[in-house]
């Protein structure tokens, strides 16, 4: 009885948090993309004592967290809480996405490969600052998820080849190198590669697919909702 009063607890202090309508536009954005306080207080147009009552509200009721930025540790990132993303996320997957990391050796390049098979359209992937080869452990973290990097080589995120793509950063020093940051998403994804074990690896391609599967999920269920032209002329 006791824990299955905790656990109303807890889903009315979710409910109680989101019925603010700003309190759940925060969410929303949170379920899509890791922003910073001043990213979101430039975004909602709130002030920053605003803003900070929102999340305390948000935090409470468990429904995000705050991060440091692997790059810069006085920085930080807040984020929806996994288990909410799907809930939360009202956007349909992008057409044509662009994943970029620092060196382009390892996130950025599973990340690009994962989506291709999730979404089923293809994905691309730039470093800000790329490396001279994509690093032997994505490789073969990939290939034990039956993922093909072995012709990926990295390569310089320009405005070029940026153009008319949806942008996902998905480690903090790219997210600093590139200017706009509202223009884009963002993925707050520590480095396997300073790690440097097969489980970081791992890891890495684990939180890729918790960070898809919202935007996977939201898209194909709008696709199968959409009437065929054979149903349309049967009405």
């Amino acid at each position: 009885m006791a824990q299955r009063h905790s656990n109303l607890q807890r889903r009315a202090d979710v409910f109680a948090a989101l019925g603010d309508p700003r309190r759940l536009e925060i969410a929303e954005e949170l379920s899509q993309s890791d922003r910073t306080p001043g990213e979101l207080i430039e975004k909602f147009e709130l002030s920053s004592a605003l803003l900070a009552h929102h999340l305390d509200v948000l935090e409470h009721a468990g429904l995000i967290e705050r991060t440091h930025s692997h790059s810069d540790g006085r920085k930080r990132f807040v984020r929806l809480v996994a288990r909410h993303r799907q809930l939360l996320s009202d956007m349909s997957a992008p057409s044509r996405v662009m994943f970029v990391c620092r060196h382009n050796s390892a996130r950025s390049q599973l990340a690009a490969a994962l989506w291709s098979r999730m979404v089923g359209t293809p994905a691309e992937s730039a470093g800000t600052q790329p490396a001279a080869a994509v690093h032997p452990l994505a490789i073969s973290i990939a290939k034990h998820h039956h993922l093909n990097l072995g012709t990926a080589r990295p390569r310089p995120y320009t405005t070029s080849n940026s153009r008319g793509r949806t942008i996902i950063t998905v480690c903090d020093q790219s997210h600093d190198d590139l200017t706009s940051p509202l223009s884009r998403l963002h993925w707050s994804l520590p480095d396997p590669v300073e790690v440097g074990t097969r489980a970081a690896f791992e890891s890495t391609y684990q939180e890729l697919i918790e960070r898809m599967r919202p935007l996977i999920t939201r898209s194909t269920t709008s696709v199968k909702q959409q009437p065929t032209a054979k149903s349309k002329e049967q009405r």
